[in-house]
């Protein structure tokens, strides 16, 4: 069953007539309404003729005056052209997800006497498996036809509620585990105020984490079942759901049951709490592991931990009861007191849990009935919730835990996770997200192997204030984190996580604002970087660094490589961040070379041309113009010459009374750009094969006068580039001629060089067309 539902979008149009500041417009628009149109507040035809389209350049204010607010949007961001469809918003594979609203879909069911089906999510096979048919019939069923009297939350949730059904998502089990020991987490994730009783429709939501903003999922009650019993995760008892419901739209946010095979439990602790995770190698542990735990776990934090699988046998069991390959959850990290006759003092204790929640537990010291709990008196031992059962917890000394396992995950709750009534002296993490984008050809420059690319990655500038409080070196402590987007749900699409990690530079004082330039890469050092560059969904480390600016470089290993990203910091004082870019315009006053014996032959032997082919009023057109040329550019490059699309734009940016013809001295002006922008190209393209790479191009353009933002520059890249990321001699005189004509139009316009423009529709088309 699938509802349309209404949704109001307010737009605010500037215009201009071209005699004074642009003026505002603003209408309502209403779309999915019960007739199925659109509608607008004040009776404006969304596709009404007849109406005077006017043309801005710029965005709207925010601040409700009529001046617009002409910031660009962020490269962040894949840029995009102002009035066209983006090809990002058709593809998002969560845009249907997303856009569902519980409120208004419980009202049509209400009204209509019906249960919830979902239509983003259907209850049929490619919803549990999309590589392969499923290995047995799965019937759907609702939680009343599976038991006599379902409940979703029976007694409160715990973590002893989560098993693992046959799905292999162990890690998204034990991050669940630890979110029940965070009630009020929990109950962000899990609305409690839901039931199979009053009100009930079929329908149930849950909220996520979604790679940075928290998303509302919702899902119908219809689960996999085999014989009339639950077939992925279930509670311990029979007739409790929110344990299925919750893996059920969680597989809805990821695209099926099976892209939940194989994952970090910090990946699901993430998307339960916004937060940021941490890797730690304990075969290579901090010598203050345990502190950074206890802090952990003081403050909130989601923790796990896992050991190496055995590449010969699937979740290995060994001697000492732990199992290899599997994750688990850490439920509690505490210093035990002791006291016996011979000794008395604090032993760091972990309790871990094993999803199964059955008897494979740890067999060691401290294991459940270890004679090592008769030293410990019955009150501490109530104190700490120990039970002897076979439940899948388990208690470990730190010292057996750092010696037994070998991964620990912590996730660190973000700074909007504490509540102020649960900070009790705890300081929150300052926050800054950046979001990104790998774009081949572009910005896809690979790691620093791949040097000659790898400055074209996205750069962030970071500014440190304060060293932390407790920090006797005047350090900064700095959490990074860089999140690969949507790659887990396009398993189904071939596609597989990228292998992605940072990099991190000292920037000097002196240094001017823009991205920074290969030559800074090639003598300057990293001051800090991941730990590794791996195929994780996030990787994160913690540094500690002296107060100062520093320029981090998110990337994937290999270059050409196309994907999204979160880019998030956490740190202990305020910091800064922003991504490194500059305003596009023209470089005044840069220096044009003398030409050479060559170009002083040319220069003569073009004007000859000119005066033999020109008529008696001394003008040629782009036709004349392409054969003049031609004959003189093709003995120099290896290419096809000038089309006539090129000596057109030629004649255009001189052409200001569309005659279409250009005169003697205007010939001369374009003979000067062309010496220039064909040594430029000389120069740039260094194997001698007539193609400049795009990542080149920047820098090729920069060095022909123009200043370019990273948005423009990505437009230009897909405009001028082949799909190899090859740019010919032709297509880079005639990128490099149009930004010179469109860059003069708009200055002409902005007379204040404010950095803004208004056009009417006939001025904006012929700056457009006519270039």
């Amino acid at each position: 069953m699938s509802y349309t539902t209404r949704t109001t979008r307010t737009v605010r149009t500037f215009y201009s007539d071209g005699r004074g500041p642009p003026k505002v417009e603003t209408k309502t628009y209403t779309y999915g309404d019960d007739s199925g149109g659109s509608s607008v507040n004040g009776g404006f035809n969304i596709g009404g003729g007849g109406r005077r389209f006017q043309i801005r350049v710029g965005g709207g204010g925010q601040d409700g005056s009529d001046q617009p607010n002409y910031s660009a949007p962020a490269f962040s961001q894949r840029p995009q052209v102002i009035g066209r469809a983006s090809r990002k918003e058709k593809k998002d594979p969560f845009s249907g997800v997303i856009n569902q609203s519980y409120d208004e879909i419980k009202r049509r069911c209400q009204e209509e006497g019906c249960l919830f089906e979902d239509p983003e999510f259907e209850a049929e096979d490619s919803s549990i498996f999309f590589s392969r048919a499923p290995p047995r019939p799965f019937e759907w069923k609702r939680p009343h036809e599976i038991c006599d009297n379902p409940v979703f939350i029976a007694d409160g949730a715990s973590r002893f509620d989560v098993q693992q059904g046959e799905l292999g998502d162990c890690w998204l089990l034990a991050a669940i585990a630890s979110l029940t020991v965070n009630q009020r987490l929990f109950a962000k994730v899990v609305p409690p105020d839901q039931s199979f009783e009053d009100g009930y429709c079929g329908l149930f939501r849950f909220h996520f984490w979604r790679q940075g903003e928290w998303v509302e999922v919702v899902v119908d009650d219809r689960l996999p079942t085999y014989y009339g019993q639950l077939t992925f995760m279930h509670s311990v008892d029979k007739n409790e759901f929110w344990s299925a419901l919750l893996e059920k739209a969680y597989a809805k946010l990821e695209g099926s049951y099976e892209s939940l095979k194989g994952g970090s439990t910090c990946e699901a602790m993430v998307d339960f709490t916004g937060g940021v995770s941490e890797f730690f190698d304990l075969r290579k542990a901090p010598p203050n592991l345990f502190s950074i735990m206890l802090k952990a776990s003081q403050r909130g934090s989601l923790m796990g931990c896992s050991i190496d699988a055995d590449p010969n046998q699937l979740e290995a069991r060994l001697s000492n009861g732990l199992v290899m390959g599997h994750a688990y959850s850490i439920t509690s990290v505490l210093l035990m007191d002791i006291e016996t006759p011979s000794m008395s003092g604090k032993i760091p204790m972990v309790r871990v849990r094993n999803p199964w929640g059955n008897e494979a537990e740890w067999k060691g010291r401290w294991s459940d009935q270890s004679r090592e709990w008769s030293l410990i008196p019955d009150s501490q031992k109530e104190s700490m919730g120990l039970t002897f059962d076979d439940d899948g917890e388990f208690w470990m000394s730190f010292d057996d835990f750092s010696k037994n396992f070998e991964k620990l995950e912590i996730c660190n709750l973000g700074p909007d996770s504490l509540e102020e009534d649960e900070l009790d002296g705890k300081k929150r993490w300052e926050g800054h997200t950046e979001n990104g984008e790998w774009i081949p050809r572009v910005n896809a420059g690979g790691c620093r192997n791949y040097l000659d690319t790898f400055w074209t990655n996205p750069q962030y500038r970071v500014t440190l204030t304060d060293p932390d409080d407790d920090d006797d070196d005047d350090l900064c402590t700095m959490l990074v984190g860089v999140l690969q987007k949507d790659r887990r749900k396009k398993r189904k699409e071939g596609l597989d996580m990228l292998t992605i990690g940072y990099v991190i530079y000292k920037i000097p004082d002196d240094t001017k604002e823009g991205p920074l330039p290969l030559n800074f890469f090639k003598y300057n050092a990293s001051c800090a970087k991941s730990n590794s560059f791996i195929n994780m969904r996030e990787v994160c480390t913690r540094h500690k660094l002296p107060p100062g600016q520093y320029c981090i470089i998110p990337s994937t290993f290999e270059p050409h490589q196309e994907g999204n990203f979160l880019l998030r910091l956490y740190t202990e004082q305020c910091a800064h961040s922003h991504e490194l870019d500059e305003e596009t315009g023209i470089i005044e006053e840069q220096e044009i070379p003398p030409p050479t014996d060559e170009e002083q032959e040319q220069e003569q032997a073009l004007k000859a041309s000119f005066r033999r082919v020109a008529g008696d009023d001394m003008e040629i057109d782009a036709y004349e113009l392409r054969d003049i040329l031609n004959a003189v550019f093709t003995k120099e490059f290896v290419f096809d010459g000038f089309s006539l699309d090129t000596t057109r734009s030629m004649v255009a940016m001189h052409d200001g009374d569309l005659s279409g013809k250009l005169g003697f001295d205007e010939f001369k002006v374009l003979w000067a750009d062309l010496r220039r922008w064909k040594g430029v190209f000389k120069e740039y393209d260094r194997d001698r094969s007539g193609n400049l790479s795009s990542y080149e191009l920047r820098s090729a353009l920069h060095a022909s006068g123009f200043r370019l933002s990273n948005r423009t520059f990505s437009a230009l890249v897909m405009r001028y580039s082949s799909k190899n990321g090859n740019i010919e001699f032709g297509d880079f005189i005639l990128c490099a001629i149009r930004m010179k004509t469109m860059l003069a139009s708009f200055r002409n316009i902005d007379v204040d060089n404010s950095g803004h423009a208004a056009f009417d529709v006939d001025t904006f088309i012929q700056t457009v067309m006519y270039s």
